[in-house]
């Protein structure tokens, strides 16, 4: 994709405006992360030698074990449903989908296109494989939470997903540029309604529905507390 695509133009600006971990940490974490995505890629399908595979493995459980003298990290950002107004920066960089500093995440960029409305776009690698040469399936119902997790912040009454349908049309393809449409529909008292399409150019590869649920006062609260206690049963302090 070329740097004058106007959908990343309005997702750079709209990142820009929104985030607030523009320093050289996040910029060195988000660099991490996309490396070790590109390890991944080449991994899966590699036949390298059992030495240099020993090798890499030694040097990553070295730099695992220096991570794990630091601090973790008390904020998370990587739940769209804590998002407000369709702020990507509110969940950007942590999420599993659309994180840029979680190397799990493809990952997909995603932007407001309307006032109830948002488009993801990106592309599904080697690691991600399902049916021969086609993006698993599990992932493309992953990805179709996170784009309807955000769209649905756009109704400002954000809430948890209570169900996901997903229709699988075509076998989606790996290595090509996928993109998503969301569509935020209506409000039912706690309950916000949503829908998206998924398409490899002009393919339609699947379509989902989503129903997701307002949190009742104090759930946030009570969640952030259980994350509290697993941290410190993994050890280490929070920062």
């Amino acid at each position: 994709m070329s740097d004058s695509d106007p959908f990343q133009d309005r997702l750079q600006k709209h990142w820009d405006a929104n985030s607030a971990e523009q320093n050289p940490m996040w910029q060195q974490k988000r660099r991490l992360a996309s490396a070790m995505r590109l390890v991944i890629e080449r991994l899966v399908p590699s036949n390298a030698p059992e030495e240099e595979l020993r090798m890499a493995a030694e040097g990553l459980e070295r730099y695992a074990e220096r991570l794990r003298q630091h601090p973790r990290l008390r904020r998370v950002l990587g739940h769209p449903e804590s998002a407000n107004a369709g702020d990507v920066g509110a969940f950007f960089d942590q999420s599993p989908v659309i994180g840029l500093a979680n190397p799990l995440a493809p990952p997909l960029s995603i932007a407001k296109t309307g006032d109830t409305e948002a488009e993801a776009r990106g592309t599904f690698g080697s690691a991600y494989e399902g049916p021969p040469g086609s993006v698993h399936g599990g992932f493309i119902a992953a990805s179709f939470d996170e784009v309807l997790g955000f769209v649905q912040s756009l109704g400002n009454n954000p809430g948890f997903t209570g169900t996901l349908t997903v229709r699988y049309r075509s076998p989606t393809p790996l290595h090509t540029e996928l993109r998503f449409h969301a569509q935020f529909d209506r409000r039912e008292g706690r309950k916000t309604f949503c829908n998206s399409t998924l398409h490899a150019g002009g393919t339609l590869c699947a379509e989902a529905e989503a129903i997701f649920v307002s949190a009742r006062p104090g759930k946030l609260e009570e969640l952030q507390q259980r994350r509290a206690r697993l941290e410190k049963e993994l050890g280490g302090e929070t920062t």
